[in-house]
């Protein structure tokens, strides 16, 4: 195998990777973020997440932090042209959610460029972010996700056609990445670059490789390399939010203009509320004790009801969110048991006040890690991905397979 093309890569700035003091907490009060035409009070986003981002989810997020930005679920822009069902119904939002912001994920420039016309012309979405952060094997090792950027003229011809096909109706693109395929092939400087000379409206970086998955500690430093290359337009910061304290450290190690919340909201949708109160210099939040946390998840139940349209499909699909919600509180584990096969609102609701609801909060012992973890993987790449920034033609072929779910995880 060659040697790759030589890529822009971050030097060693600010606290060492895993070195988080938060003494002082110091971070500047952030102004709204600017999202093209589009002003978010608090310069906060709700990450999309596969099965959990859904229009119930993001309601709830909603009631507790109006002011963020709250992304739906990535579906693939091949879904969305051939009119998948499921696709258009994940871009289909509720009276009241705005920006209505879509994520969309492809690998093909004209494929890419279709979806966004079509969300972006049919009224669907206000906002559209592009994935170039997804390190699940199954998008990874047919050359998509994390490991696109690798690629740069195929990542330029995308971002480009899709921020072409959106500029006719006013509706801005951004770009959402992680810092690249390993510590050895990182690609985010530049992809930063030109997804900011293509037009696009912020970009935010997941401050890990596709080969950290989510394990380990984000490294914030990145975030903050970004920041000084890309000066035009917003930079995110992606990775470790656990608490509105780690969102307000994060600015001040790295002065991104906002945060993006992925699993440190999972089971914690008050999260928003703290983050909001953080932003606007108040150190009020959000410590609910086992009785609010019940309320939280039956709203949720109800919500997901409607959202399905069937009560025993969106209270099934509620199970995988206890454990999270749970998290730290006393609860046995017959009792965890009965709520992870909930069938019905009633069901729920007889099995939450089955609990002991007097707990107060738990301290740390209910925030902090959740959801996926695991640990740091080779990542899968299609062969000879790695000898050449420039796309081949079987590497072409191989890309379109990577289009074939509608939503990639």
């Amino acid at each position: 195998m060659s040697s790759p093309s030589p890529v822009l890569s971050a030097p060693a700035v600010g606290p060492a990777r895993g070195d988080r003091a938060t003494s002082g907490l110091t971070a500047p009060l952030l102004p709204p973020l600017r999202i093209g035409p589009h002003t978010v009070r608090t310069p906060v986003v709700l990450a999309p997440m596969a099965g959990v981002t859904n229009t119930a989810f993001r309601k709830l997020c909603r009631e507790h932090g109006p002011g963020g930005l709250y992304v739906a679920e990535m579906v693939t822009s091949r879904a969305i042209v051939e009119r998948n069902v499921e696709a258009l119904r994940i871009v289909t939002f509720e009276e009241g959610e705005s920006p209505r912001s879509a994520q969309v994920y492809g690998v093909d420039p004209a494929t890419v460029a279709a979806a966004v016309k079509i969300i972006a012309g049919e009224d669907r979405a206000d906002h559209v972010d592009l994935n170039f952060g997804c390190p699940v094997p199954k998008v990874t090792k047919k050359g998509g996700g994390a490991v696109l950027p690798w690629k740069r003229e195929l990542f330029t011809r995308i971002v480009s056609a899709a921020v072409e096909a959106a500029a006719p109706f006013g509706v801005p693109v951004t770009v959402k990445m992680r810092k690249g395929i390993d510590d050895n092939h990182l690609t985010y400087l530049e992809a930063g670059l030109i997804a900011e000379q293509a037009g696009v409206a912020a970009v935010a970086l997941h401050a890990r490789t596709a080969a950290d998955y989510y394990s380990g500690t984000a490294d914030w430093s990145a975030i903050r390399q970004l920041k000084e290359t890309v000066t035009t337009i917003p930079v995110l910061g992606n990775g470790d939010i656990w608490s509105a304290e780690d969102a307000l450290e994060m600015v001040r190690q790295t002065g991104c203009d906002g945060v993006v919340v992925g699993r440190g909201c999972q089971g914690r949708p008050w999260i928003f509320a703290d983050l909001a109160a953080a932003f606007n210099g108040s150190d009020v939040r959000m410590k609910p004790g086992l009785a609010l946390v019940a309320e939280t998840i039956y709203r949720h139940g109800e919500l997901m009801a409607d959202f399905f349209e069937d009560e025993d499909k969106g209270t099934r699909d509620l199970r995988k969110h206890m454990a999270w919600y749970l998290k730290g509180y006393a609860v046995g584990g017959d009792a965890r048991r009965g709520l992870a096969l909930v069938s019905s609102l009633t069901e729920l609701r007889e099995r939450l006040d089955a609990l002991d609801l007097d707990q107060p909060y738990p301290g740390k012992d209910a925030e902090g890690q959740r959801g996926r973890q695991g640990t740091p993987k080779q990542p899968h790449v299609p062969y000879g991905w790695l000898d050449s920034r420039e796309l081949s033609d079987e590497h072409r072929a191989k890309l379109l397979e990577a289009e074939l779910s509608v939503s990639g995880g």
